[in-house]
């Protein structure tokens, strides 16, 4: 009878410690389930708390050195006010870009508006240096300069309204104008709008009351009344 005892406490030991076992695995499977969508939710939480806060960073670390100052800016704009036809005029430096805007005579010609951007172009490099400014070297990237001269501001309806580009990149050995009032190609131009002038106003067709028989029209020929004797 004591052996039959001892055998039973065995088993039921043996039971109790498989049940342990299968616990701890389960526990450990859930965990690393759990793991990833832990740390998904670590990443959300931080996204959340930095919203709002800005990223410091400097896309052009190494690059555009020397820096341009706010005072040759302000020294720019002054020098080019200063020129004869010169109604208004702004400096400003969007991202890495000198962009220089000069408004004059709304009766200016192209060719006064050309005189211009070159006047405006020189005042720039007699302030800023073109090769050290707008000119790469060593492969660092360096600032673009932008001259924008126009007759009326926001006048592209007007018949004589004139706009001229003067652009002068890093990676460019030399100045270039462009007016970009003027179509490249004058005749595609006049074709394309010709062709929405006509998509706008379709031209009505006129419908014709004569018979067309193989390609020919056939006239109607007056049948003579006959009197009867």
């Amino acid at each position: 009878m004591a052996t039959k005892k001892v055998s039973k406490q065995t088993k039921t030991k043996k039971v109790k410690k498989g049940l342990r076992k299968a616990d701890i695995i389960l526990i450990i499977g859930l965990v690393i389930l759990a793991i990833p969508f832990l740390i998904l939710g670590w990443f959300l939480v931080s996204a959340s708390l930095d919203t709002g806060t800005p990223i410091i960073g400097d896309r052009y670390e190494n690059n555009l050195d020397p820096a341009i100052t706010r005072s040759q800016l302000d020294e720019i704009e002054t020098k080019v006010a200063s020129l004869s036809g010169v109604e208004d005029v702004t400096v400003d430096m969007p991202t890495a870009t000198l962009r220089v805007n000069v408004d004059i005579s709304d009766s200016a010609s192209t060719d006064e508006a050309l005189a211009m951007a070159s006047d405006a172009y020189n005042v720039v490099i007699s302030v800023l240096d073109e090769n050290t400014y707008f000119s790469q070297s060593n492969g660092m990237k360096m600032y673009d300069c932008e001259v924008h001269v126009y007759n009326v501001p926001d006048g592209s309806e007007v018949d004589n309204f004139v706009y001229v580009i003067q652009l002068k990149t890093s990676n460019m050995e030399s100045a270039t104008q462009q007016v970009v009032s003027e179509p490249v190609n004058a005749e595609l131009a006049q074709q394309l709008r010709d062709e929405l002038e006509n998509q706008n106003n379709p031209q009505p067709t006129q419908e014709s009351g004569d018979i067309t028989v193989g390609g020919g029209d056939v006239e109607e020929t007056p049948v003579a009344s006959q009197e009867t004797e």
